[in-house]
């Protein structure tokens, strides 16, 4: 198929024209879901914020819907499919397989997307995020789901058409790179997720219509989880992938070990899904061998991959460092990176949120005693903001910045605000995390509207320091709102005023990567030169040390419990 390929002149990066049309519109697109979702989020955060209390019951309950499935399906899903998109065509240097399928299912997802917050914003399909049987939604709440999920799946087969197209044509030599080997991991795992989700949404939808009289509730949560908590693992695979292509464009860094890196992420696609077993540990249809096998066993293979990834990503960043001759000390390679840079930091923060608050709470959810006291408490959603909204939305935001100039050829307006934005929301989501994991240690409930349970008959009296736990999350919650509002106002910007740059060539025949530039190194596989890299096994050292005194504390919690402490 005919197309022409442009040369963006900042990086070297080969654009198939066609694929970056759909790149520009699925990455808008999600935008634009972001900014429903950030709209969403103030509005829960000034609900549960008890000092405030803004909406009733029932619109909280709607809104709360609305924000999980545009921030955890709608906004993150299109950035991805825009990642597929660039890791494949643009990352192999070859055209797009079937470009006008991916225009149906951008359209399919778009659809899908309106469908689903129309069900939503009318009033009766608030089921919230797990939507569980036998709470019912309106019929168009799910269809609204299936096509988003259809649109996203043809995407996920696009990719994977590109890679035998680049395969075919002989556009690289070798292992594809490092990059789109996760974006294919992000791939294999979508769809299995996807599939996960048509076997429970289309019999629900028929539910929904009077096709079929009832759901099994027992079946339902199973195969919802199937699709509910391995929507996440694609974004884990998605944002790691993209740690290490930033860590490529601003250094140059290659990995300690390819085949180290490739092998972690093998074992994401072989264990990460079973990590949603730790939201089934207090349901009493299974059994107590199925749940110890997934979470004390399966689940700490898909734990040890992000270790890696959480060692080698840092560890490329300061063998580059060093390399570079900032080898002064333990940590001049950290202190000499570009901080002021928003790629960078945004980047490196969210490195340090999904590896320090979202790892590290993970695994103590995924300990089954544990879970039955946390599971429905705050503390569930403080650990997957801080993995969701603090790993994988911040490493988004922080592509962004590159992709505006490279992709939308803008430059980025108000770039004193750039500077700070990963700062505002990275910090604001962090400490907000921590406060929910807080308040949900002091068992707060995870999804009521009212902590205090007014008008309830039997009422409950909390200490005072889960109010201020319960406070402390609606301040920092307007704080991460507030950065998330400014990369909305300097991307949107950037797009319509930002100034126009320098398109590049276009040709009707692609050519190969020129040396010295982002775009050899992104697609360039091997390994780092050896270089000790004592200020990574330090930052190893103390992420190992936090989990174990924060294990401790938790077990120590556990046996007051039980009245052994």
């Amino acid at each position: 198929m005919a197309t022409t390929y442009r040369i963006c002149p900042r990086t070297g990066l080969q654009f198939d024209t066609k694929a970056e049309k759909l790149m520009r519109w699925n990455a808008v697109a999600g935008v634009l879901a972001l900014l429903v979702g950030g709209i969403t989020a103030l509005l829960v955060i000034l609900t549960r914020w008890p000092a405030v209390k803004l909406l009733p019951a029932d619109q909280f309950y709607m809104i709360l819907t609305a924000h999980g499935v545009d921030m955890l399906i709608v906004w993150i899903i299109f950035f991805e499919v825009a990642v597929l998109y660039f890791a494949s065509s643009t990352l192999l240097r070859c055209r797009l397989a079937t470009p006008t399928l991916g225009w149906v299912a951008f359209w399919l997802m778009v659809v899908g997307a309106i469908v689903a917050n129309v069900a939503i914003f009318g009033g009766e399909s608030s089921v919230m995020m797990t939507s569980y049987a036998p709470m019912q939604a309106k019929p168009h709440f799910y269809l609204g789901l299936i096509l988003f999920a259809v649109g996203a799946l043809v995407s996920c087969f696009i990719f994977l058409g590109t890679l035998v197209v680049a395969k075919a044509e002989k556009t690289y030599d070798g292992s594809i790179p490092l990059v789109t080997f996760g974006a294919l991991t992000a791939c294999i795992i979508a769809i299995f997720t996807i599939a996960s989700g048509a076997i429970i949404l289309i019999p629900t939808f028929l539910w929904s219509v009077g096709y079929i009289k009832e759901i099994d509730p027992q079946m339902y949560r199973i195969l919802w989880w199937g699709m509910g908590h391995s929507s996440q693992q694609i974004n884990v695979s998605a944002h790691v992938a993209i740690w290490y292509l930033i860590a490529a464009v601003v250094f140059g860094a290659k990995p300690l070990s390819e085949k180290v890196s490739r092998s972690a992420y093998f074992l994401y696609i072989l264990f990460l899904q079973l990590a949603s077993a730790h939201h089934l540990l207090s349901d009493p249809g299974l059994g107590s061998e199925w749940k110890v096998l997934n979470t004390s066993y399966f689940m700490y293979f898909a734990v040890m991959a992000s270790m890696i990834h959480g060692f080698t990503v840092p560890g490329a960043i300061e063998a580059a460092q060093r390399k570079k001759g900032f080898t002064k000390g333990m940590f001049e390679w950290l202190r000499k990176a570009p901080w002021g840079n928003p790629v960078f930091s945004g980047m490196f923060i969210s490195l340090v949120v999904f590896g320090f608050i979202g790892g590290i709470s993970g695994v103590v959810l995924g300990t089954e005693q544990i879970n039955m006291l946390m599971h429905n408490t705050f503390y569930v959603p403080g650990h997957f903001h801080s993995t969701v909204a603090g790993g994988t939305t911040l490493a988004f935001m922080a592509l962004t910045y590159l992709l505006v100039p490279v992709l939308f050829k803008r430059e980025i307006i108000m770039p004193g605000a750039a500077k700070i934005q990963p700062y505002l929301f990275g910090i604001g989501m962090a400490a907000t995390s921590l406060v929910m994991m807080g308040a949900g240690t002091l068992g707060v409930s995870r999804r009521h509207w009212d902590m205090a349970f007014s008008g309830a008959p039997f009422q409950y009296e909390w200490p005072g320091s889960a109010y201020l736990m319960m406070g402390l999350t609606g301040v920092f919650g307007l704080i991460t709102v507030i950065g998330g509002a400014l990369w909305i106002l300097i991307v949107v910007g950037s797009l319509l005023f930002g100034k126009k740059l320098e398109e590049g060539t276009v040709s009707a025949k692609r050519t190969p990567f020129a040396p010295d530039t982002v775009a050899s190194s992104v697609s360039s596989t091997g390994n780092a030169d050896h270089v000790a890299v004592p200020g990574t096994m330090a930052l190893a050292g103390l992420l190992l040390t936090a989990f174990v005194l924060y294990y401790f504390v938790n077990w120590k919690y556990l046996s007051e419990v039980w009245q052994l402490g």
